[in-house]
């Protein structure tokens, strides 16, 4: 995503509630700040609407590839074909296209340090973590943007959702709250290293175990039994297994409440150490 560097909105004098010393601002003048610095970001992304392409592409380009690729004899060992496997799919690249989203927070982060976009706001007497959260909440309306782009395309080639319409708004929450907790690690290794570029070569060398080495493209039933223990533990595996549950029906309390174990746990440790680093960065 491009940082062009654009004046944040002035956030005014300090209300009543707040105290300024850092981590002490209160709740009513950190929702303001991350009003004003989500705008900021929005601003970004209407001066370089390219940053949207890989929201607006990626769900067509994966649906079609694995549909007609794969989906004929993926499809065929289910029992079923290429419906059969669509309707598999489109729930798994739901999983998977919030966390490849995700990482573009990373990057983003990065480069607003490298270009002192960062070292402005840390200057300013605004809660440090407005200014992550306010780039996870604009980094979760792209993660929509492509969500409901999947979702247009899956229903058009012929996607049969097969539980109620509130299943799917849980799923699309599930994957919503599971990537947010995502971006607090990407963030966290945007702060850490010292290009983008690695920060973008670590998350795919993190993702692409967990997206192919889990049940989001096929059963993991053929898989080797080390494999298949892998995918039993891979939070990705159960995020896709709990969407699926959730849209097509069938079991998903154990998959809901593992990947909602992984959501707290990844925020638990990864959002604080993220705004202890952004503190303390130099």
């Amino acid at each position: 995503m491009s940082t062009t560097t654009l004046s944040p909105v002035p956030v005014g004098p300090a209300p009543a509630d707040q105290v300024h010393d850092e981590g002490r601002i209160g709740l009513r003048g950190s929702l303001r700040h991350i009003g004003a610095l989500v705008r900021r970001n929005l601003l970004q992304i209407k001066k370089d609407p390219e940053s949207m392409f890989d929201a607006l592409l990626m769900p067509v380009v994966f649906i079609l590839l694995f549909v007609y690729v794969f989906g004929g004899s993926v499809g065929s060992s289910m029992g079923g074909g290429r419906q059969e496997y669509l309707n598999y799919l489109v729930p798994g690249l739901m999983s998977m296209m919030g966390v490849s989203i995700a990482s573009a927070v990373g990057t983003g982060v990065n480069d607003d340090f490298r270009k002192g976009v960062m070292d402005r706001f840390r200057t300013m007497p605004i809660a440090r973590s407005s200014v992550l959260v306010a780039k996870i909440v604009v980094e979760l309306g792209r993660v929509m943007v492509a969500t409901l782009i999947l979702l247009g395309m899956g229903f058009a080639l012929g996607m049969e959702l097969r539980n109620p319409v509130l299943g799917l708004i849980g799923a699309v929450a599930l994957s919503a709250v599971f990537s947010a907790a995502i971006m607090w690690i990407f963030i966290l290794l945007g702060l850490a290293m010292k290009t983008a570029q690695a920060v973008q070569g670590t998350g795919m060398l993190v993702l692409m175990p967990l997206q192919f080495g889990s049940s989001i493209f096929a059963p993991t039933e053929t898989m080797p039994g080390w494999l298949r223990t892998f995918t039993e533990y891979n939070p990705l595996s159960n995020l896709a297994d709990a969407m699926r549950g959730l849209m097509m029906g069938g079991p998903v309390s154990h998959s809901v409440w593992v990947t909602l174990g992984w959501t707290a746990a990844i925020t638990a440790v990864a959002a604080p150490l993220a705004v202890a680093r952004f503190r303390g960065k130099g």
